[in-house]
């Protein structure tokens, strides 16, 4: 008999009613014997599902304790209706105020740290690489479009390693850079005459200069006219990375499962994206490095990361190494030609918003460079307004919000919180750029703060991710950046139009996704002399 239903209980509290009225004063110990045995089954279960209870009470309130406080979980759920879907930084930021630099959350069991300070991510991720450098599974971009083979999205192992040395040794150091400072130099003086012809065509011809350095450089591949294929596939490629990678995206990223829908099931409309956006990849990919094969066969080839490699081989590469040599290739050519685009359009806004310091850059320039030839990378040393003008525009717009997410591979505890195994730590580094504790006035765009006595923070530091997971191409980007600031300010004057089409005063309004852009905006460039046009003009011939 289950006495825990209503009906059993009921009946057996008549039979012991029945039994007493009936029974004799001999039946009163088996009576009585009964009826403990009744409570005593009673209380035992009782005490156990209290017990159950109390444990799991006490295992909540330990995980509570030792995980980092974040958004209250719910039931099954728990974070997924808190995660944002766009603009992550900013509700990661909003969360850090309430609850500190280090927040947790879980979404279908799935931990999630999201680290606001700048400090914390060194002490987590730089001076813990060895533990915070795995990359998660992301399903969307990684998985079903491919991103997974290419450095950004590579799990850590000996192909990342070996990714890492052959980008280390082309655009690791600054020595190595500076074989192509030739390059960055007539594009960017190029990229000059463009905007010189057609400013309106602004964010073309950044997205141009940037498309032919990074060819020239990993392919040895020049481009054709304003509208080269290998150019247009990295642009849609790299905006599809974004889009496919940003932690609210796309749901399947956040619930796994969801990608064995079939492509017919209501819902499962992302797996048709996916196919799409796999082949745009792929031709990103395969597309200049058969290009080069060909090059290479004929005879005709130009030195570049890719032939390179395949010349170091002293046989046909086996399909392993041809893999990492084409994938790495991959990697420059996606980052190179997006990143730098982003800051250098961000550049031109911020002398838009901010004409003082661009009066303040171009008088160096005048005083160090002087009107009759542009300046070049020998000048920089001799340039500290118009580095820390660099500096700036890397810290004022986040090229990259929230990195890529790192996973760490063991438990770890961190200023008494656990890390668990197999969480996604995230670094705002938009947060880390913009926290008032670290600069001042953060939204205001001023090189000043990085001279002086009291220098503020280098944000290298942090816009270029962290451990070993950093950019291996910061050093040629940052000098992209530099060229082109300190050419166009030699040359350009940068001013609203008369309507003021800026659509926006702060770098918080940018595009979504792990790469971000400035808004569209429109503004006014000009020669800012006779001397400086026809300066332009002599420089391209």
């Amino acid at each position: 008999m289950n006495i825990f239903k209503k009906p059993e209980m009921l009946l057996w509290i008549r039979e012991m009613r029945s039994f007493i009225k009936r029974g004799s004063a001999s039946d009163r110990p088996f009576l009585f014997a009964s009826i403990m045995a009744r409570l005593l089954t009673i209380l035992d279960v009782a005490l156990l599902f209290f017990g159950v209870f109390l444990v799991n009470r006490l295992v909540k309130r330990k995980s509570a304790l030792l995980m980092p406080p974040g958004p209250r979980r719910l039931p099954l759920l728990e974070n997924l209706l808190d995660m944002p879907t766009t603009h992550e930084w900013l509700k990661f930021s909003e969360w850090g105020e309430k609850w500190g630099t280090i927040v947790s959350l879980s979404i279908l069991g799935q931990p999630i740290i999201i680290v606001n300070s700048a400090k914390t991510a060194t002490e987590m991720l730089d001076k813990k690489s060895s533990i915070y450098s795995d990359r998660p599974v992301v399903v969307m971009g990684g998985e079903l479009v491919g991103w997974k083979d290419t450095l950004v999205m590579l799990a850590y192992g000996e192909r990342f390693r070996n990714y890492r040395r052959m980008l280390h040794h082309v655009v690791g150091t600054p020595a190595a850079v500076s074989e192509f400072y030739q390059v960055e130099e007539k594009e960017t003086r190029h990229f000059l005459t463009l905007v010189l012809a057609e400013p309106d065509l602004l964010a073309e011809h950044i997205r141009r200069t940037a498309g032919a350095i990074i060819l020239r450089i990993a392919y040895g591949y020049d481009i054709e006219g304003n509208h080269d294929p290998l150019v247009k596939l990295a642009d849609e490629a790299t905006e599809q990375f974004s889009l496919s990678t940003a932690p609210g995206g796309f749901l399947v990223n956040l619930v796994p499962p969801l990608r064995y829908l079939p492509s017919w099931f209501p819902g499962a409309g992302f797996k048709k994206t996916a196919k799409l956006w796999a082949q745009t990849l792929n031709a990103m990919t395969n597309n200049p490095h058969e290009w080069v094969k060909e090059q290479m066969r004929n005879g005709t080839a130009e030195m570049s990361f890719v032939s390179r490699l395949l010349e170091e081989e002293s046989t046909e590469p086996t399909p392993e190494r041809e893999h990492e040599i084409k994938w790495s290739a991959a990697s420059l050519y996606s980052g190179g030609a997006d990143t730098t685009v982003s800051s250098i359009y961000a550049f031109f806004l911020a002398m838009v918003l901010f004409p003082e310091v661009m009066r303040k850059a171009q008088q160096e320039l005048d005083a160090v460079v002087g009107p009759n030839r542009l300046p070049t990378f020998s000048d920089r040393e001799n340039l500290p307004y118009v580095n820390a003008l660099t500096s700036e525009v890397l810290r004022w717009h986040t090229v990259a919000p929230t990195a890529a997410p790192h996973r760490v591979t063991e438990d770890n505890i961190h200023d008494g919180y656990l890390i668990p195994k197999g969480a996604l730590v995230i670094p705002n580094v938009w947060q880390m750029s913009h926290d008032p504790k670290v600069y001042s006035d953060p939204f205001a765009f001023k090189p000043e703060r990085y001279l002086g006595a009291h220098p503020e923070p280098d944000p290298r530091e942090v816009c270029f991710g962290f451990g070993r997971r950093i950019c291996p191409g910061r050093i040629l980007a940052d000098a992209s950046i530099f060229l082109s600031c300190a050419m166009s300010l030699a040359v350009f004057n940068i001013r609203k139009t008369a309507k003021d089409d800026t659509p926006f005063k702060h770098p918080h309004e940018q595009t979504t996704g792990i790469i971000s852009h400035p808004l569209p905006f429109k503004c006014v460039i000009s020669p800012r002399s006779p001397k400086a046009k026809s300066l332009i003009m002599t420089e391209e011939l």
